[in-house]
């Protein structure tokens, strides 16, 4: 018995019964919003003037490296993921918080496509760690409306999920290779972008943090869902209410439920059961988003999508 439950504890679930919930590839026109997912919260948004990235993360070392290991970027990775995604230049990387699942790479991204590079203090102390210049570092600024090309970007902040591992802050330059846990969650913050008349939020963490995203209106909702299946329902509910009934979402769109110590070379697969239960959490937006008349898609790996098409 206890070898079957080490077994099922390893096993992820299948993204098969929720196969219907794939968002369709768009055609997007020039001047129109084209968002393409890259695992975790990773998200590239170009309009074809301008293109941004939220964290850029493609390192993704294995479960042995992480709980016995040291860290650094994977170049090689993050640079047979950026060719593959055709992304080869970018004007602004933005970091959510300072895990390694968030803020690793994101400097090697900002120096390979040329992006200036925005986040927290602990964000900048990782990037000077690698050597990334403080020049092209802009620390985030919650509150204060700023440009990139047409999109509109504010940053909110926010709460990272229940049972942060690696709370607190990273006070000087992280020399790497470091350990997970040096990889302190330092500013949480969600991202409000606008184009036009139209929002979006990328919300990385699931939490909330009361207060934070009042008078905030998106008709997309990038939800990060990691832990929320392990949550309960009050919880999941508070969440739901805070990023989608009080945004005036239409649309609703998974992140942050992949399986991070699998490499993008391989499909993506939920988190395994011992990290989180992300078929709780698919049964609870599905309830949630039919009873709401809110469109639910999962995001399909590296397919350009319109954030802003009608929702059905």
């Amino acid at each position: 018995m206890t070898a079957m439950r080490i077994l099922r504890a390893f096993r992820s679930a299948s993204l098969t019964p929720w196969a219907h919930l794939y968002a369709p590839a768009a055609s997007v026109r020039p001047g129109q919003v084209r968002a393409v997912f890259l695992g975790v919260s990773t998200l590239v948004l170009d309009d074809g003037t301008a293109a941004i990235m939220t964290d850029g993360f493609f390192s993704r070392p294995g479960l042995a490296r992480l709980l016995i290991g040291r860290l650094r970027p994977d170049r090689a990775r993050v640079q047979a993921a950026l060719r593959r995604f055709g992304i080869s230049k970018l004007d602004a990387v933005f970091v959510a918080h300072s895990h390694y699942d968030h803020a690793l790479d994101s400097a090697v991204v900002a120096e390979l496509t040329g992006a200036r590079l925005i986040g927290s203090a602990s964000t900048r102390n990782i990037a000077r760690g690698q050597g990334f210049p403080d020049d092209r570092f802009d620390i985030a600024v919650v509150g204060e409306p700023f440009d990139v090309g047409n999109f509109r970007l504010t940053v909110l902040p926010a709460e990272h999920s229940p049972g942060d591992i690696a709370p607190g802050t990273v006070d000087a330059p992280l020399r790497q290779p470091a350990r997970v846990r040096d990889y302190k969650t330092g500013g949480c913050y969600s991202l409000h972008v606008s184009h036009g008349d139209r929002a979006l939020l990328m919300q990385a963490s699931a939490n909330v943090l009361p207060g934070a995203l009042d008078g905030c209106r998106a008709d997309t909702v990038y939800l990060g869902i990691g832990l929320l299946g392990k949550q309960d329902e009050a919880f999941q509910v508070r969440y739901w209410n805070a990023l989608v009934t009080q945004t005036g979402a239409r649309r609703v769109i998974p992140v942050h439920w992949d399986n991070f110590t699998i490499p993008l070379s391989k499909p993506l697969r939920p988190a395994p059961a011992f990290a989180d239960d992300f078929e709780s959490a698919m049964q609870f937006l599905t309830r949630q988003a039919t009873a709401a008349g809110v469109a639910l898609e999962l995001p399909v790996l590296g397919r350009d999508a319109d954030p802003f098409a009608p929702a059905p």
